[in-house]
């Protein structure tokens, strides 16, 4: 065994949890009766008496997985014990997405947009209790088994609520709203009978051709890192804990790390970062969760950081996670990306040799199948593998189910996920975050809103106008509002006309793999189609933008998701051309993952309203706002670039870079924090607390904002900070506070923002973390390129 991997053991051996100090200690031997059985006892010495009565074979169970192995346990969609008892004569550890119907003949994935592909929340839970009675009554320990779900924007999995996609939360700058969201999933979830989700995800992002963008928080530590914390707090609920309250689930950080900047934006590619990109702008979203949460678990990321997969990262996982930060919960792989150390990375010899690395680095439990894992028992009868590893990674799965409470309630309760999921309390929660997820970007002459008694006709036209766009990791809700349908219901005595204008793609299921730009001659077609209905109207509405399948996550080469083109694909350019063309006012609705590099669309349209993915509730929040009904106050959590020559391109770039190109523009198309609203705010100059704080003060700050429009309104008040004469170049501006505040016409408000120095401290030449002395100017401001400033001094 190699240096290296022996300080690694070392290190995962003498690790955080305190189960592992006493595991092999006379007293877990010497306790009397089933101490695990008994939920009165101190979780380590639950598992430690667990453990002490585990076979090699129970142990290796516990941290591998099944997904398509559900098919051995089932006959249709129903459990069935003695299927189970054959095929996992030692138990399961964890079971994949229990709410899919992997495993089912026919059934080879569940990416959404069918309820084919999925079970009724009824199967669901009587699929699970089934699972859990006999694991705890019919196996020889009766330990309970794991089961995860996804959650990136509400429960992946048939009527659940859908709320709008990662990227739309993100640009609301609402932490409350987040926490609120959150919650809703987490019962949801946890009501089916499932204790841990695979969300949310932190990755900073800094390219729009990656097609998993809608997934993240946008570009920004701090915001990722806020909102990373809200998310958290409302899955799990806050702070620090042991036992997982009721109604909520565990939590999981994805991806750990570099992902959201990989090379040539192609997913799982290198991520090309020196260990100061990833400390000071990488790293924060993941550190500030752990520091402030109990998160119950952490992914790493497909990608390799300076040839080094982080699946199999010692120092990534073992000595920056779990080491400087004490994270003391499971480490669950990505979908195979423990056996892609050997089948795409090539670091590993074989299977047995991915599950020894992945096991040094740290993980815990091989999603979604446990394949390489599968290896370890004929490995450390052999003497290859210690057992160690394998005693580590079972009491950490072991922990999290006592924590979870499995062992005296594994259960879920189909009646209250009846009440519950997808209720009058849901669905309006949706709808409000649809609401405060509408970004106007552009309102040309006041355009918008729009005014019934004189917008005439209105021709509601576009890919996008009658389809409810969920975007990636989405289920079948109860219900979807599409556009069209949002502006009957809210003006029912409107004269709305549609058509089509153009197909996107050829296929609506967000599955399929290979995937095929509609044809160009049956849009052009179209288009004429739309001409005509438009020229007899008076006002022009576009849907336009994305489909699930042109903005997605490129998981094979056989089921691509990135983009080298990150305008407007097929032909809606020439569909706005055509719009634009009849001279009446052109109203565009983004409706999109990506964010909207469309200089033409921007050009020719009077106003375009940023709308993301806008969960199940879009269609009625879009038409409210179109209408004047609700007052848009969102903002961009990403840079949005006028082309891929300026990829990557993000606002808190360092001194030297952005000085600009021959022939083109080096702005952005929108600032960062950039959206615009229906009336005027002014935004006073920060005023700090004092001129000079110590390097160990934290730094206070007050500004006024003020509703000086007629109408009332929500406004993001942003706080930078710029750093200079520093030891190492620092960014022109970085985001360290925001909050957003609804304003009457006329009303101000006053607001208090304080920067604790942990906020101020960089990484210096030596790599030591320390807030330096020296000149920091403090601005505020309603986007990243609207900023009043002041200066302060840091001193000794």
């Amino acid at each position: 065994m190699s240096m290296n991997r022996r300080s690694a053991l070392g290190l995962l051996t003498g690790g955080s949890l305190s189960a592992l100090a006493i595991m092999h200690s006379p007293l877990a031997f010497a306790q009397a009766g089933a101490t695990y059985k008994d939920p009165r006892a101190p979780i380590a010495a639950r598992v430690a008496d667990l453990m002490a009565r585990m076979t090699l074979r129970e142990k290796i169970a516990q941290i591998r997985t099944a997904w398509q192995g559900k098919g051995d346990m089932i006959e249709g969609l129903e459990f069935v014990p003695e299927k189970a008892s054959v095929a996992f004569p030692d138990g399961i550890g964890h079971v994949t997405r229990p709410s899919d119907k992997r495993g089912v003949p026919g059934i080879s994935g569940a990416a959404g947009g069918t309820a084919a592909r999925w079970r009724t929340p009824e199967e669901t839970v009587a699929f699970i209790n089934a699972l859990q009675r006999w694991a705890l009554e019919d196996t020889r320990l009766g330990i309970p088994v794991l089961l995860h779900e996804e959650s990136l924007h509400g429960y992946m999995a048939t009527e659940a609520t859908m709320f709008p996609q990662a990227i739309a939360l993100a640009g609301t700058f609402d932490t409350d709203l987040m926490r609120r969201v959150q919650s809703v999933t987490a019962r949801e979830v946890r009501a089916r009978g499932v204790p841990l989700v695979l969300s949310p995800v932190v990755d900073i992002v800094r390219d729009p051709r990656w097609g998993r963008i809608e997934e993240t928080w946008g570009e920004d530590p701090y915001l990722a890192a806020e909102m990373g914390v809200a998310a958290v707090e409302g899955l799990q609920g806050p702070g620090k804990f042991e036992m997982l309250r009721e109604g909520k689930v565990f939590a999981t950080l994805k991806h750990m790390t570099g992902h959201g900047q990989p090379e040539a934006g192609n997913n799982v590619a290198p991520a090309q970062l020196s260990e100061r990109e990833l400390r000071e702008n990488f790293f924060p979203p993941f550190r500030e969760v752990v520091r402030r949460t109990s998160i119950g678990a952490v992914m790493p990321s497909y990608n390799e950081i300076d040839g080094i997969p982080s699946h199999a990262n010692t120092w990534l996982l073992g000595d920056v996670l779990r080491g400087e930060w004490g994270f003391d919960g499971i480490i669950v792989s990505d979908y195979g990306g423990v056996h892609e150390l050997a089948t795409l990375h090539h670091v590993a010899a074989d299977l047995e040799d991915a599950a020894q690395q992945s096991l040094l680095a740290g993980v815990d439990s091989e999603l979604p199948e446990g394949m390489a894992f599968a290896t370890l028992e004929e490995a450390v009868e052999a003497g290859r593998i210690p057992v160690e590893l394998i005693d580590t990674a079972c009491a950490r799965m072991l922990a999290i189910k006592f924590r979870a409470g499995l062992f005296e309630n594994p259960y879920g309760d189909f009646q209250l996920a009846q009440r519950i999921t997808g209720n009058a309390e849901a669905r309006a929660l949706a709808l409000e975050a649809a609401r405060k997820s509408m970004c106007l970007l552009t309102n040309g002459k006041g355009a918008l809103p729009l005014r019934e008694t004189e917008m005439g006709r209105v021709a509601v036209i576009g890919p996008n106008h009658a389809i409810a766009r969920l975007g990636g990791y989405s289920s079948v809700p109860q219900q979807t509002v599409s556009l069209i349908e949002g502006l009957r219901q809210i003006a029912p005595g409107a004269d709305f006309v549609t058509a089509q204008g153009v197909f996107i793609t050829t296929s609506e299921d967000r599955s399929q793999d290979i995937i095929e730009l509609a044809p160009r001659e049956r849009n052009l077609a179209l288009i004429e189609e739309a001409v005509e209905v438009a020229r007899g109207a008076d006002t022009i509405v576009l849907a336009i933008g994305d489909t699930e399948q042109t903005s997605r996550e490129g998981f094979a080469t056989n089921h691509l998701g990135d983009r080298t083109d990150i305008d407007i694909v097929g032909e809606q350019n020439a569909l706005v051309d055509a719009m634009a063309a009849l001279g009446k006012p052109l109203i565009v609705c983004a409706i999109n993952g990506r964010p909207p590099s469309w200089p033409s669309v921007v050009e020719k349209a009077d106003a375009v309203l940023e709308c993301w993915y806008p969960g199940q509730e879009g269609g009625t929040a879009m038409a409210e706002a179109l209408l004047g009904r609700i007052n848009p106050g969102a903002k961009l959590p990403v840079t949005v670039v006028r082309n891929e020559g300026q990829v990557p391109s993000f606002y808190n770039h360092k001194p030297s870079a952005r000085r600009g190109y021959l022939f083109d523009d080096a702005s952005p198309l929108f600032p960062f924090g950039h959206g615009l609203s229906y009336t005027t705010f002014t935004i006073s100059e920060p005023r700090p607390g004092k001129t000079r704080f110590a390097t160990d003060e934290p730094v206070t700050v007050e500004v006024d904002a003020t509703n000086d429009g007629p109408v009332a309104g929500d406004e993001v008040v942003q706080l930078y900070v710029t750093r200079t004469e520093a030891s190492v170049t620092q960014p022109v501006l970085e985001l360290k506070g925001f909050e957003r505040v609804t304003l009457a016409p006329g009303e101000t408000r006053t607001l208090r923002f304080t920067i604790e120095p942990r906020r101020l401290a960089i990484w210096n030449r030596d790599m030591v973390e320390v807030n330096e002395l020296g000149p920091l100017t403090l601005s505020v401001g309603n986007s990243s390129a609207s900023l009043k400033q002041t200066e302060v001094e840091i001193i000794a």
